[in-house]
């Protein structure tokens, strides 16, 4: 196999997470054009219709499930699906996530767990379900975050809790699996990329990342998926168990 052909997913299914908008449609996108076929995944049924159409209009096969990843019952489903559309599954990337900026002292129990449920504990379920489909070795991409790592410029506890632990959760099940059922998991950490997540942030955050990274701008969606291609093919093979940031170097000592 050549370099290059290790970067290609011709012949593989890759599930996508939070594939409705903003970095789950660049996701979804970049893994069609490496040549997977898709099942994507989100609550958004009508927005998840547009992502479909996109990964279809690029040549691949794509079936779309509306999907509650807070739900274990429903991301059993999810990957239920796709087996019965195309056989077996190969890739999972767990995107989906919601945010939070509320003060410590205010936040409510239900927002905080919240938070927590759809990005750590959905990454989890679908994990689980993932794995247990799985026989034949796997990749699983979790989409953790800076804050994880790093604080942000905003009260931000439920996510940078959330993302945290989806970085010891990469670490724990890499253990677990990478040798006994040939799943590598690893993890992603972007810094600021333009979604519609990040479409709710004050402008002053966005120009205090850019004078805190040192590339000084944000990042560009293509940036983020090529990174996630090199995880979710065979260029990785010898990679699990890491968290790789993609922020233009805010992490940077």
């Amino acid at each position: 196999m050549g370099i290059l052909e290790r970067f290609r997913l011709d012949g593989k299914v890759a599930i996508v997470t939070g594939a409705s908008s903003g970095l789950g449609v660049a996701f979804a996108k970049a893994l069609a054009e490496a040549g997977a076929d898709l099942v994507v995944a989100a609550r958004r049924v009508e927005k998840l219709t547009q992502t479909k159409e996109l990964v279809e209009s690029l040549g691949r096969r794509c079936t779309a499930v509306a999907t509650d990843v807070s739900d274990p019952d429903q991301c059993s489903a999810l990957v239920a699906a796709a087996m019965a559309t195309f056989g077996k599954v190969d890739i999972l990337v767990n995107n989906a996530g919601v945010g939070s900026a509320i003060p410590a002292t205010k936040e409510t129990p239900e927002q905080f767990r919240g938070v927590l449920d759809v990005n750590l504990m959905g990454a989890y379920w679908m994990a689980q379900a993932f794995a247990r489909e799985v026989t034949n070795g796997g990749v699983i991409v979790n989409i953790s975050s800076v804050l994880g790592l790093h604080p942000g410029g905003l009260p931000q506890a439920a996510y940078a809790s959330s993302k945290a632990g989806l970085i010891g959760l990469t670490r724990d099940l890499a253990g677990q699996w990478s040798g006994r059922k040939g799943i590598r998991v690893n993890a992603l950490a972007p810094g600021l990329f333009p979604s519609e997540m990040s479409d709710e942030l004050p402008e002053r955050i966005f120009e205090q990342m850019k004078l805190l990274t040192p590339m000084g701008r944000i990042g560009d969606p293509e940036e983020l998926a090529a990174t996630l291609i090199w995880l979710a093919s065979d260029a990785s093979s010898y990679v699990t168990g890491i968290t790789v940031p993609v922020d233009g170097g805010y992490l940077m000592p």
